[in-house]
């Protein structure tokens, strides 16, 4: 009932062929493409057409690899409106083409008032909220259009998006089944750390949001003087992955699971770590139904 795949930039810049081939020696299920991280072309604005993605898509799925989520990551508050119209534009690139990648997904984190997307103070007042959801609901008007969807990933404390409670108002504010979440549990952990169980903040977020999750990110976050440190690969840092398993893949089966910040040094033990949590998770839950709950 798990469906583990990479963000195919950690692995390099290559060519299709040969990205395809190093990604497939880890015997995954799907992956995470930005196509201007990913591959060593230039992607100038039009530049996308329907028999470049069914190239793409040819070549992963002869490997048994699926696109999970196009990556398209924009900063839908750039303080630059000219440079955030061109943003949207090349997002709504990415909307119009997805279904040829077979892909429907295309995603992106929140922003900031900063460039760079880093911590600004500004980023958390209204008119910062009011101006993503103008950004948003132009992406989702596209998105209807082209039967693709926007998935959003929010991030604690530095961007526009930055709690479960926030992420709650903008699916209340476009119910569209357009809109999804991509849900990364650390990048949602307070950088001052939880108050709660890991196990109780898992399940405020998939009580909040679950049924709209479309894609999962895994990674890893410990704590260090009081900050969070979050950019650990998955298995190596202080993540209750079987609770959080527990929580998320009775609800979400085969929901992709794309790992970040992996590499070559470490996605064979984090993939079998986490196929082997994910089995005795899954274990105990069937135990649990077949003997009534008692």
């Amino acid at each position: 009932m798990i469906q583990i795949g990479l963000r195919a930039h950690d692995y390099g810049c290559l060519p299709p062929e040969q990205l395809a081939d190093v990604l497939a020696a880890y015997n995954i299920e799907s992956i995470q493409l930005a196509l201007t991280k990913a591959l060593p072309s230039a992607f100038l604005p039009g530049s996308l057409s329907p028999g470049y993605a069914r190239r793409i898509r040819k070549i992963l799925e002869a490997k048994n690899i699926s696109i999970a989520v196009l990556g398209c990551y924009i900063n839908p508050v750039h303080p630059d409106p000219a440079v955030r119209a061109r943003m949207l534009q090349n997002f709504e690139e990415h909307l119009r083409f997805a279904r040829d990648f077979g892909c429907s997904l295309v995603g992106t984190e929140t922003g900031s008032c900063n460039p760079d997307c880093s911590r600004h103070p500004d980023t958390g007042k209204p008119e910062t909220f009011d101006l993503f959801c103008s950004s948003l609901e132009r992406l989702l008007n596209t998105a209807e259009k082209c039967g693709s969807m926007v998935g959003i990933e929010p991030v604690a404390d530095q961007h526009t998006v930055s709690s479960i409670e926030l992420m709650s108002k903008v699916l209340a504010r476009f119910p569209t089944p357009a809109l999804r979440v991509i849900y990364d549990p650390v990048n949602l952990i307070p950088g001052a750390g939880l108050s709660e169980s890991q196990e109780a903040f898992f399940t405020g977020a998939f009580d909040a949001f679950g049924p709209r999750i479309a894609a999962v990110h895994l990674k890893d976050f410990r704590m260090e003087d009081g900050k969070k440190k979050g950019d650990l690969p998955a298995g190596t840092g202080s993540l209750d992955y079987a609770a959080l398993f527990r929580v998320l893949l009775p609800g979400k089966p085969w929901v992709d699971l794309l790992l970040e910040n992996s590499s070559p040094a470490t996605a064979h033990r984090t993939i079998a770590l986490l196929r082997e949590t994910a089995a005795a998770v899954l274990g105990t839950c069937a135990d649990h139904r077949s003997d009534g709950g008692s």
